[in-house]
């Protein structure tokens, strides 16, 4: 009993604590001037905002897109030094325009800036985490930068032909005003760092990347499953001469091939020192084309008719050799001439290794 009236004292503690911890939290709320947010409501009416609200909110989008722009040099400069010297001086613009209205807050309001962000506002812009998305796509970063320009200045201009209140219709026509101007500065701050030939040494960085991540692991997957899996597929074809029969064995090579293969990729090196990229996206790059490689001259045993399967098959295995001769060629930079030879050489072999034993 003692124990139980002991229990029901410290839960009225707790609950006296909880309900002064939500009037504390209710009255921190009330000093931002949001009523709305106090109400329990995460979105605000653009229209119904008050002109320090404004000012606060562009203040806080200006934070937000100069600390992007410095995201953006920071994700490129490794590799992009031009176009990340061109988002530090985005970057810098952003900063310089965040004073502007900082000093005119303080002017008007004081020091105290009421805690408003984009998303606490319903329509508000989003800009999307680019420089966490890998590998790096060097046009979409460029895009999103004009994309962030040109739709802040929409933005403001549409809320100020909405405003009916003079103040307001003058700063958010200050604001689409000095957006288009950031625009202008956008425009040449690319003309002064991104030049023909930074652009031509950036393109080259991106298609080494790009056969680093992709062509490589793809090519060797291909080259894999169409090669390894002739000699299992062939072998159980001239030995069985069954259509069903030998698909089922094709099938559990290539997908067999596939698998050890996207393993095998993904646990060779994590892409850190290399620059090759995430190496389960390697593997899975990898383990998908070996899977391609082994059933594109497996799927023909499907017909019934196993002459006319295998001949198809045959057309097939021409293709895939030519095909990766070709995709050496385009993005290896090795001679197709050359590339024929070591392809069709050694898939021969392994065709006729697996006829031969298939036929013993």
């Amino acid at each position: 009993m003692h124990f139980r009236a002991g229990s029901e004292g410290e839960l009225d503690n707790e609950d006296n604590h909880a309900e002064r911890i939500r009037d504390m939290a209710m009255n921190l709320i009330s000093l931002f001037s949001i009523p709305s947010l106090s109400r329990g409501s995460a979105v605000l009416e653009f229209s119904k905002l008050s002109e320090q609200q404004l000012l606060a909110l562009a203040i806080s989008l200006e934070e937000d897109d100069a600390r992007i722009y410095s995201q953006y040099a920071q994700a490129l400069s490794a590799d992009y030094p031009d176009t990340a010297a061109l988002f530090r001086g985005m970057a810098a613009e952003e900063n310089t325009h965040r004073h502007r209205l900082l000093e005119l807050y303080r002017k008007r309001f004081g020091d105290r800036i009421p805690l408003i962000r984009r998303q606490d506002v319903r329509g508000f812009i989003e800009r999307k985490p680019l420089w966490l998305v890998q590998p790096i796509d060097l046009d979409k970063f460029r895009a999103q930068a004009e994309v962030m320009e040109a739709e802040s200045r929409m933005f403001y201009a549409k809320a100020a032909r909405h405003a009916t209140d003079a103040g307001i219709r003058q700063l958010l026509g200050d604001l689409a005003a000095a957006e288009a101007s950031h625009e202008q500065k956008a425009e040449a701050l690319g003309n002064r760092f991104i030049t023909p030939q930074a652009i031509h040494a950036e393109r080259e960085t991106q298609r080494r990347a790009f056969v680093l991540r992709f062509v490589q692991p793809g090519l060797a997957g291909l080259m894999d499953g169409s090669v390894s899996t002739l000699a299992p597929l062939f072998a159980a074809a001239f030995a069985t001469h069954d259509s069903w029969a030998t698909f089922l064995v094709g099938l559990a090579a290539a997908l067999g091939a596939g698998i050890s293969m996207a393993f095998a990729e993904a646990m060779s090196d994590d892409g850190s020192l290399t620059g090759r990229g995430s190496p389960w996206l390697r593997g899975g790059v990898t383990g998908l084309m070996t899977a391609l490689g082994g059933l594109g001259h497996t799927l023909p045993y499907l017909l019934p008719n196993f002459h006319l399967a295998t001949l198809l098959a045959f057309a097939v295995v021409a293709v895939e050799l030519v095909l990766i001769a070709w995709v050496r060629k385009r993005f290896m930079d090795t001679p197709f001439g050359l590339a024929v030879l070591q392809v069709v050489v050694g898939g021969l072999l392994v065709f006729a290794t697996g006829i031969l034993i298939g036929s013993a």
